[in-house]
């Protein structure tokens, strides 16, 4: 057997496992068509873009519903908790977490997102719909289950089925589809904050797009890892299931002949059948040997991800903005139009160059720049308030360096750190962190706020923000061009 080329994450984690022990498997290079690669990629990203439209729409329908001249309805008047019932979707997504737990491995992740789509849709309609507050909070917990649901699968779905070639591009695109759903949604409000029952319209108009993402789905193949593991457990037919794993293969490469593929479909089951794949995976498994170290990535990243304070420096832009003079500055819908530019711009950056710099450079970079954006925010809030420019230069710091980084690079390593075997439940545990600690932080904020004040609060993010570099430069691992095999051989 030919060495894997994973030195560089051995060394990391100072692997001393010997070469006749360790799983020395090597994948051919992948041959792919790209047309064939971009429908497998498009039609689960369209679940983060739904995720990244609600949080646009939101912020508008918010303010529409709560206007008595444009809300359209009699219960306008609403309290602080029920404006955040309003927000329930980030409920809905813990809860859709917990029920990913189990649903990917018994489904599979093509079943899993079409769930996820009818979830959407019945969302969106209760919600656009909704005759009083009781029906619209249960539209929004539905659309949250939704979003819990692809925000696991359909990253896992397309690191299974993504040339090893691009699919920190693809997985990161996929960052890109969260990001413009979310100037779709700042948009969509800016255009019907001032029409009567405006926030119907906004939740209205995301239905095509659930359509669209469950007919696309059931017209994709499975995943053929998925395929393969359940024939490795018994759950199929070994030799049925290597076929429909080669006729899914050659559609999602764009190979007219099975022989083409049949070679990586046989290193697949051999890898699983070397690296012990044959039972199912317990629930105590998830936090042993491989699985502990995946998990000690992938939940640290997305739990950074979070608690360097992403929701809350996004909650102070429209005051930023509005302190350096900024004559757009008052109407918060523009605001976070142009905020949403931004981080699109840089998202695009991060999915075009983390396939050629690697996945830690743009970590250790970008988080570098996290780290110094929060500090300038702290001296702006104590010593500088006479300077709002160092506000706003820290704040598109912040949102430039966050999308180059953590927006895009936590949910690629976390689809692509877990073993196969226990890959399902690994990834619902870290979308449930990242949830939890993003509700965390949410609410948190403001009574710290009135705590410690503004400056010290920034400046606790910004040291919680070289904790994580700590942790990115001594913990996570380099996955750049190693196939999923190569990378759970490597742990």
């Amino acid at each position: 057997m030919t060495r894997i080329r994973a030195e560089g994450i051995q060394l990391q984690h100072g692997d001393c496992e010997s070469e006749s022990t360790a799983p020395l498997l090597l994948a051919p290079h992948e041959s792919y068509r790209l047309s064939a690669a971009i429908l497998p990629f498009l039609f689960p990203a369209l679940g983060g873009l739904l995720y990244g439209y609600d949080i646009g729409a939101t912020s508008g329908a918010t303010i529409s519903l709560k206007s008595s001249t444009f809300s359209g309805t009699t219960w306008y008047n609403l309290s602080s908790l029920q404006t955040g019932l309003v927000s329930g979707s980030l409920y809905g997504a813990l809860i859709g977490s917990i029920l990913a737990f189990n649903i990917a491995d018994f489904l599979g992740r093509r079943r899993e997102l079409i769930i996820s789509s009818v979830s959407y849709l019945i969302g969106a309609l209760l919600t656009a719909a909704a005759p009083n507050f009781p029906i619209m909070v249960v539209g929004r917990f539905f659309y949250g289950i939704g979003i819990g649901l692809a925000m696991h699968a359909a990253p896992m779905y397309i690191a299974e089925t993504a040339p090893s070639q691009i699919r920190g591009m693809l997985i990161s695109l996929k960052e890109f589809f969260i990001v413009l759903g979310m100037l779709l949604g700042y948009i969509a409000g800016s255009l019907f904050v001032e029409v009567v029952s405006g926030w119907r319209y906004m939740y209205a108009t995301s239905t095509p797009l659930c359509l669209i993402m469950g007919i696309g789905m059931c017209w994709l193949p499975a995943s053929p890892r998925w395929l393969l593991l359940c024939a490795i457990q018994g759950k199929r037919n070994i030799m049925e299931s290597k076929e429909n794993a080669t006729r899914c293969l050659c559609r999602l490469r764009g190979q007219a002949s099975p022989d083409l593929v049949s070679e990586q479909v046989d290193l697949i089951l051999d890898e699983l059948s070397y690296v012990d794949q044959e039972r199912q995976a317990g629930f105590s498994e998830i936090f042993q040997g491989k699985c502990l170290k995946a998990m000690i990535i992938g939940c640290g990243l997305v739990f950074f991800q979070q608690v360097t304070g992403q929701p809350s420096v996004l909650y102070y832009a429209a005051t930023i903005l509005q302190s350096a003079g900024f004559s757009g500055a008052s109407d918060a819908t523009r605001v976070s139009v142009l905020l949403g530019l931004l981080k699109l711009i840089m998202t695009g950056v991060a999915v075009l160059v983390v396939d050629r710099l690697g996945r830690r450079p743009l970590l250790i970079g970008g988080v570098s720049g996290i780290a110094v954006s929060l500090f300038l925010l702290s001296s702006y809030y104590t010593l500088l308030k006479d300077a709002p420019y160092v506000a706003v230069i820290a704040l598109l710091l912040y949102v430039g360096c966050y999308q180059l980084s953590f927006g895009p690079i936590g949910w690629l390593m976390i689809s692509e750190v877990f073993p196969l075997r226990l890959r399902g439940r690994g990834l619902s545990i870290a979308v449930l962190v990242n949830f939890a600690s993003n509700a965390l932080v949410t609410f948190a904020f403001s009574p710290l706020e009135d705590l410690i004040g503004t400056g010290i609060l920034f400046s606790g993010f910004g040291v919680i923000a070289v904790a994580s570099l700590v942790f990115i430069f001594f913990i996570v691992p380099e996955t750049k061009g190693l196939t999923l095999e190569e990378i759970e051989a490597s742990l």
